[in-house]
C-alpha cells in the first residue's frame, strides 16, 4: 500500500527508521541555512546558495535523494559560497553529508 509524504515522515520520525543519511543531510542543510541567514555580509551569489540550500532541504524530506541532484545542488553551494570562510565549516559538513550518498565522484580522493 502506498503511503502520503506526509505519513512517511511521521512514520519515521515516530519508529525512528529513517536513513542516517538523511538525518545528516537534514542537520548539516540546516545548520548551513541558519549560518547563511546570520551571516552579515552580502555577496553576488548569495540567492543561488538561499535556493540550493532549499533544494537540498527539500530533497532530504522526501527521503533517500538522487545522487546526481545532491552533487549539482552542493557545487552550486560551494560555488556560491565557497570564498565566505566563515561558512567552510558548515559547508563543509554538508559535503560530508552529500558524500555518505556514495563515495567521491570519479577522479577524486
Amino acid at each position: 500500500m502506498l503511503r502520503s509524504v506526509e505519513q512517511k515522515r511521521q512514520g519515521s520520525v515516530a519508529g525512528g527508521d529513517e536513513d542516517p543519511r538523511v538525518t545528516e543531510l537534514r542537520s548539516a542543510v540546516s545548520r548551513l541555512r541558519r549560518r547563511l541567514a546570520a551571516h552579515p555580509g552580502e555577496f553576488a551569489d548569495r540567492a543561488i546558495a538561499d535556493e540550493e540550500l532549499a533544494a537540498l532541504a527539500a530533497m532530504a524530506a522526501d527521503g533517500i535523494p538522487e545522487i546526481p541532484c545532491l552533487r549539482r545542488s552542493l557545487l552550486l553551494i560551494a560555488g556560491a559560497i565557497g570564498s565566505v570562510s566563515a561558512l567552510s565549516a558548515e559547508l563543509t559538513e554538508v559535503r560530508r553529508a552529500v558524500d555518505l550518498f556514495g563515495g567521491p565522484v570519479r577522479g577524486q580522493g
